[in-house]
């Protein structure tokens, strides 16, 4: 009786460990907030003064990506532990369960090409991770990619999705066939973008970091899926993770509680474009951008 009891509660273990590392339980209390932004002629600008705290809760609410120019979809913990993903309207200010489930959590939403899917990693039953897709009018949820796991984070690049896959070391993967998943690199960041207007899929190459001025900084790659080929574009804001793209040329990353663009094709360096003074609140991790590039929402965490 007490060796199968403590077998199980070593499984226990061995599961709530894994799930710390890759997504859920060790996750940090983090808040999200809203923010105007404008591009024109003479650049992109963003008004801090507009920020906006959405969320409310005391747990995980992070991993915002935008589906359409008024909506986007988010992670949220619940006191269970577990996450679902919920929508928020910044027309009418209205949240919306896109999954309300009670023994999975769902992680990494973005939208699926044809716009009927919303997708996520998600944490099933006996803590399989792969990437799920959730119709938009709530219908039952599609497995993808069946046999790629464990997932921990993707980029879409049109109907495909480049896949993060948990392991040692961990592996950036592209499934051009279910016969053919093509390694497109290892120890990547979790943060995979389709460059705009071309067949790039961009990350963080973590096999390349150097210290400058005390920050550890990682080259950024683009694989093209037509080549199958990698190649530097630059290099990424020193201790930040995670990027969107303004535009095919111009990324924007944070780092503490400033943000910063950068020109890939004109190589120059990160530049601070604003300082977000959220009382309470520090330090600007995920980030999404509109895509009428009106509106920003960035997730930070209480500040001790």
């Amino acid at each position: 009786m007490f060796g199968g009891t403590n077998k199980l509660y070593s499984l226990f273990i061995i599961v709530f460990f894994f799930l710390s590392i890759s997504y859920g339980y060790a996750q940090e209390s983090t808040d999200l907030f809203l923010i105007q932004a404008k591009k024109s002629l003479f650049g992109f600008k963003i008004y801090p003064e507009t920020v906006k705290k959405i969320t409310k809760g005391n747990n995980y609410d992070n991993q915002p990506t935008f589906i359409n120019k008024s909506q986007f979809v988010f992670t949220s913990q619940a006191e269970s532990g577990y996450t679902d993903i919920i929508m928020y309207n910044l027309v009418n200010g209205k949240f919306t369960n896109m999954t309300r489930t009670s023994d999975i959590s769902e992680y990494s939403p973005d939208i699926t090409s044809c716009g009927q899917y919303i997708s996520a990693v998600t944490v099933e039953k006996d803590s399989t991770q792969r990437l799920w897709l959730y119709p938009i009018n709530l219908g039952e949820p599609e497995l993808l990619y069946d046999d790629i796991k464990p997932v921990g984070y993707y980029g879409w690049h049109g109907e495909t999705a480049a896949l993060f896959q948990l392991g040692t070391p961990n592996r950036l993967v592209y499934p051009y066939s279910r016969e053919d998943i093509f390694e497109v690199a290892q120890n990547p960041g979790r943060c995979i973008k389709s460059r705009p207007g071309t067949d790039e899929i961009v990350y963080l190459d973590k096999n390349t970091n150097i210290i400058s001025d005390g920050k550890e900084v990682f080259e950024l790659k683009g694989y093209n899926v037509n080549s199958r080929q990698s190649e530097k574009i630059g290099t990424a804001l020193g201790n930040a993770e995670d990027f969107c793209w303004l535009d095919k040329n111009n990324l924007i990353m944070a780092r503490d509680n400033s943000i910063y663009l950068k020109n890939i094709s004109k190589g120059t360096d990160w530049e601070e474009i604003a300082f977000i003074n959220m009382p309470g609140y520090q330090n600007i991790s995920r980030i999404a951008l509109s895509p009428d590039n009106k509106n920003l929402v960035i997730a930070m965490e209480p500040a001790n």
